[in-house]
């Protein structure tokens, strides 16, 4: 059995076979070809190339899944949907509405802590879009602001899933670079809570519409529980979400109390989930049941296969030694650690423009973490700066998911969708080099742990 000529021919005579594999993996790409495939084929192809049997494949591949810790992915992301489909976010958006008031521009600020909050239940950002996007940009319009600002503000606050704990791309950090999980989940909040901040410094240069037709639309969608005074409304808002606002308390509370693992949180929050909508909502149906099963199903086989077949591309890399290589001219680009850490950074925000980050981890990290080591950097602060980089790579074209959800979310092209991030990219760009500057906001929370 063969390969066809890419077996039988090098790419490019003269180069190393990893180095082949790398550039057929972004030819692959450039083809259009999905980013799983265009691992698997290019790594079956250098292993081809170096006399490995395709036996070797299945092996790989099952010894890249078959870890403990990945389990936490698809529950998270079933526990999300579940959360997503049983109302609770809509119960979440009234009780943050109310609570901020009648105050001008308020569902700006509603919507960032509602993205933040959602962070910590969902952990990813695709699938934050998608559960509170709709009725984030609704209410946002509502209160004055255009509807592509809404969506970029959406956009980029559910691109901070990824690093607000319970935290998917965590959990796929911590298994590659061998660290405790819940050291990064401690030390990602403050971050991800900074990140937040720095979103609401765009919303005074916000083009809001006028008062009067900002009013008007209110009148269409009225301030929830209107007809009570303000500390009523409240404690009714609070109460109809109460089960809802605690589940990041139950998931984080129960990580770091120690009561069970970051893994086995993922499937207490998913029973949870099913015990909030069936007990204390009366939303979960077979229906809802079967559709949140299904969509959680597809996004976790999406992500896996990408796990699957990085694996087997991370060993290519290993066998052939581009870490040792491509880490040592890392290295010996400048002596000044500033410098080094500044080029990785901007390999990593152009990477995260035309991959996703479970993929940009595989590739990258195994090349990033012997020079984080060899220069003694904190692999929890590096794991931190590297989340928030790769949450900036979903927001920004040509291949930034969160803007493909938006736009079919906003019902608008993605153009006008990349142009309403502008203002959310420009902060995020300035809190990423406040995180990298000063480690101690990421490692102040993890310091005991």
């Amino acid at each position: 059995m063969r390969l066809g000529w890419l077996a039988m021919y090098d790419l490019i005579p003269g180069l190393a076979t990893g180095t082949e594999m790398v550039l057929l993996f972004f030819i692959l790409l450039a083809l259009r070809v999905p980013v799983a495939f265009s691992l698997g084929l290019s790594a079956i192809y250098a292993m081809w190339q170096m006399g490995f049997g395709l036996d070797l494949v299945g092996d790989l591949i099952s010894a890249g899944i078959t870890k403990f810790s990945l389990l936490a992915i698809p529950f998270f992301i079933l526990a999300g949907t579940l959360l997503g489909t049983l109302g609770i976010a809509e119960r979440m958006i009234r009780f943050f509405r109310v609570l901020i008031g009648s105050v001008p521009g308020g569902m700006g600020l509603v919507g960032t802590v509602v993205c933040l909050f959602w962070g910590a239940v969902s952990g990813s950002g695709p699938a934050s879009v998608a559960a509170i996007g709709p009725m984030i940009i609704k209410g946002m319009e509502e209160d004055g602001y255009p509807r592509a600002y809404s969506a970029g503000l959406v956009c980029t606050g559910a691109a901070l899933s990824i690093v607000i704990p319970p935290s998917i791309g965590l959990v796929i950090y911590g298994v590659i670079a061998e660290t405790s999980i819940s050291s990064l989940f401690l030390a990602a909040i403050l971050p991800g809570i900074f990140m937040g901040l720095m979103m609401l410094l765009t919303l005074p240069f916000a083009k809001t519409k006028g008062a009067a037709v900002s009013s008007k639309l209110q009148e269409l969608s009225p301030m929830p529980y209107a007809g009570h005074a303000y500390p009523r409304r409240l404690m009714l808002a609070f109460k109809d979400s109460f089960w809802g606002l605690m589940t990041p308390v139950v998931i984080l509370g129960g990580i770091y109390s120690g009561m069970f693992t970051p893994t086995e949180a993922a499937l207490v929050a998913t029973v949870y989930a099913l015990l909030v909508g069936g007990l204390a909502y009366g939303t979960l149906t077979l229906k809802g049941l079967y559709a949140a099963l299904t969509n959680a199903a597809a996004s976790s086989a999406m992500v896996m296969l990408v796990v699957a077949y990085a694996s087997l591309f991370g060993w290519v890399v290993s066998v052939e030694d581009l870490v040792g290589s491509y880490s040592g001219a890392l290295l010996g680009l400048s002596e000044n650690e500033a410098v080094i850490l500044l080029v990785i950074m901007v390999i990593l925000l152009i990477a995260g423009m035309f991959m996703d980050a479970v993929t940009v981890m595989f590739i990258c990290l195994p090349i990033f973490l012997p020079v984080a080591r060899e220069l003694e950097w904190d692999l929890v602060w590096f794991g931190v700066l590297m989340m928030v980089n790769l949450a900036i790579g979903l927001i920004t074209p040509p291949v930034g998911i969160n803007l493909y959800v938006a736009a079919n979310v906003a019902r608008l092209p993605i153009e006008r969708i990349a142009k309403g991030t502008l203002p959310f990219l420009l902060v995020c760009l300035i809190g990423l080099v406040v995180i990298a500057a000063f480690p101690a906001l990421s490692l102040v929370g993890s310091a005991g742990n």
